[in-house]
């Protein structure tokens, strides 16, 4: 007779693969700026998108400057999930960027440890909302400019001081279309979200 199976599908007694920390993270920014690009090339499961293709009624609703060739919107959220080796994981939540949506961002953040604010340096003020968000929560995060292929390139220092943000916030540049530079952005959160924790 086969073995009885637990609903995880490993034989009873025998020891299943269960984390042993896992940690809520929300990646924001405006809208366009790379947020589900970013959990879709990190999540080691299919990330569950809710994206919608964008017609005409939000003309005038949304802004699409300097995203003008963007077809579809995320209209509740992404999410994705990442296991790290040593038992962390860590469960993804992409949320919408525009901002007739932003009345979920509370329900979404609930239990966060830590967020990444993506920017887009060829639209910085579309990233002052969530940076806003988060500064009046506490809710530790990081800057994370997008690198676009026809986008000005910028030091670190030139975005922090265009963004106004405080000293301890780490700043870095990426390319979230690649996993190994989205997955130093998140190693880079949980390492920043632990010391924000021991203040």
């Amino acid at each position: 007779m086969p073995p009885a199976v637990a609903p995880s599908g490993a034989p009873y007694g025998q020891e299943v693969d269960v984390p042993l920390h896992t940690l809520k993270i929300l990646v924001a920014g405006g809208f366009g700026v790379g947020k589900t690009t970013l959990v879709g090339a990190v999540s080691e499961i299919r990330p569950l998108r809710t994206e919608e293709t964008l017609t005409d009624v939000s003309v005038g609703v949304d802004d699409l400057g300097g995203v003008e060739q963007k077809t579809t919107t995320t209209v509740a959220m992404d999410f994705g999930r990442l296991t790290f080796s040593g038992g962390v994981r860590l469960y993804l939540f992409g949320t919408p960027g525009q901002e007739r949506f932003w009345f979920m961002w509370d329900q979404i953040s609930y239990g966060a440890v830590g967020a990444i604010v993506l920017v887009d340096t060829r639209r910085l003020t579309t990233s002052f909302a969530s940076i806003d968000f988060f500064e009046q929560r506490r809710i530790p995060f990081v800057i994370a400019a997008n690198v676009f292929d026809d986008a000005r390139r910028y030091r670190v220092e030139e975005i922090r001081d265009a963004l106004d943000v405080d000293p301890d916030v780490p700043v870095l540049l990426c390319d979230v279309r690649h996993r190994d530079t989205a997955k130093g952005v998140l190693v880079a959160l949980v390492e920043h979200a632990l010391q924000s924790s021991r203040r």
